[in-house]
């Protein structure tokens, strides 16, 4: 069996989205973004009371300008701009929202699709963007189909 370069498929701009990751391979994730040069952003999902928390932690550690709007086309705009943040890629690690996802799962749904919508943007434009949620292996099995 041949071995994944995971460098290889972070580089790649068509694979890019927001994907459930083992928690064990987090920061091997992590340094092989940073040595392609990309932005590696936490974004603490831990105690997420609601949308508009949600919203918060993401302008907090994405450092969003003035004009975020506080809203989620104000967050889907923001994430396919980050002009204030140039980087060669981007990865954001949503840590510890898989309790927010089972209490709001519609808000945690609509999330995902603005993830995948920011990576297919920046993906068209050849950057790499992923939003990835390390979750202990027991829950990925549970999500598993």
């Amino acid at each position: 069996m041949m071995a994944v370069d995971v460098r290889e498929v972070l580089a790649d701009p068509a694979q890019g989205g927001a994907y459930f990751v083992d928690a064990r391979e987090t920061a091997a994730l992590a340094a092989a973004a940073r040595a392609l040069d990309f932005m590696v952003t936490q974004i603490d999902l831990g105690g997420v009371r609601g949308k508009d928390d949600m919203l918060a932690r993401f302008a907090a550690a994405l450092e969003f300008p003035a004009w975020f709007g506080r809203n989620l086309d104000a967050l889907a705009d923001c994430l396919g701009d980050l002009s204030w943040m140039r980087a060669e890629g981007y990865v954001l690690l949503l840590e510890h929202g898989d309790a927010w996802r089972q209490a709001d799962d519609e808000n945690f749904a609509t999330l995902l699709d603005i993830l995948n919508e920011a990576a297919a943007e920046w993906g068209d434009r050849g950057v790499p963007f992923w939003a990835l949620m390390p979750l202990p292996q027991d829950q990925l099995d549970k999500l598993a189909f």
